[in-house]
């Protein structure tokens, strides 16, 4: 315990020193996001980093995340605490795979969620979120829509629109491991929870949920029900973020973890400050037409 209080003292002192800010996704371990200066969903963290005045920002998550920060905060350094944070989900999607994909269908536009990498975005015509992944693909003139790489959220936006989705093969492996058989098990063991799930889940875990949405919409979904009990269909570090601002209420887990969120510690984010591991940087043709697709959704919602 008091090898931790040294740790944060440091953390905080070094955080000044550099003029830097922390930012913790909600899918990190509770040590992190309590040492974060801001957490929550990662586009929306780097939209709030983008407007402080600091130097340096420590981005507490996985390695696209840290490469959408850098493209909203290009004069300022975005250090990634462990080099090895890497979401599978973005790392299913190779420029090289996008490209013919692209030539096959000549007429369709480009979606690309932001659980990418900034070079998939930078061969997209528009991002989307989770949360607004619907809104975008309606945004688009172009009746055909390449979604990618999340299979299991672009089936959910597919269900929501008119427009010809054609899916990637990729998939979120914390949340494709979500199965029915443990939601019923779950259920059977709390009759009264509410099944809420994130949709990177597949359709038949999604279909037999109450609700289902982004992080920040669980959260604020949670916070507004009069509902005491909830089984959480996402990754399970979420259910700290949950209990932490719904203190009254009970979450139950379903025991589904993220191998890369998993990495970042508290010792790895002191040495990330004292030594500027590990940062984010990339060609800058790459960061402008990948810019250029990002700020085309901030311009929808």
């Amino acid at each position: 315990m008091k090898e931790k209080y040294e740790i944060i003292k440091k953390i905080k002192k070094l955080k000044k020193d550099h003029k830097a800010i922390i930012l913790a996704h909600v899918y990190q371990i509770g040590d992190v996001q309590d040492i974060a200066d801001y957490t929550g969903d990662s586009l929306g963290l780097s939209r709030k980093a983008a407007k402080t005045d600091a130097d340096v920002i420590v981005f507490c998550g996985v390695k696209f995340m840290a490469e959408t920060a850098h493209l909203l905060s290009p004069t300022k350094t975005v250090l990634l605490p462990d080099k090895n944070a890497d979401c599978g989900l973005a790392d299913m999607a190779t420029v090289k795979e996008l490209v013919t994909w692209k030539k096959k269908y000549p007429n369709a536009a480009v979606v690309s969620y932001v659980n990418s990498l900034a070079a998939i975005k930078a061969e997209s015509n528009i991002c989307c979120t989770s949360a607004n992944a619907i809104d975008v693909v309606n945004s688009c003139p172009q009746d055909t829509i390449l979604f990618l790489p999340d299979k299991n959220l672009g089936s959910y936006v597919a269900e929501h629109t008119d427009k010809n989705v054609v899916l990637w093969k990729g998939f979120c492996y914390v949340h494709e491991k979500i199965q029915p058989k443990q939601l019923k098990k779950l259920k059977k063991a709390h009759p009264t929870a509410e099944i809420i799930v994130h949709p990177e889940c597949t359709p038949r875990v999604r279909h037999m949920s109450n609700f289902i949405g982004s992080t920040s919409q669980m959260l604020r979904y949670v916070t507004q029900a009069d509902q005491q009990e909830f089984i959480v269909g996402t990754e399970d570090n979420f259910v700290y973020r949950l209990q932490k601002d719904n203190p009254e209420k009970i979450f139950y887990p379903v025991g589904s973890s993220c191998i890369g969120m998993n990495r970042i510690n508290l010792e790895k984010i002191k040495l990330a400050l004292e030594q500027s591991k590990y940062e984010i940087y990339f060609p800058k043709d790459i960061q402008s037409r990948a810019k250029k697709a990002l700020d085309k959704m901030l311009r929808i919602k």
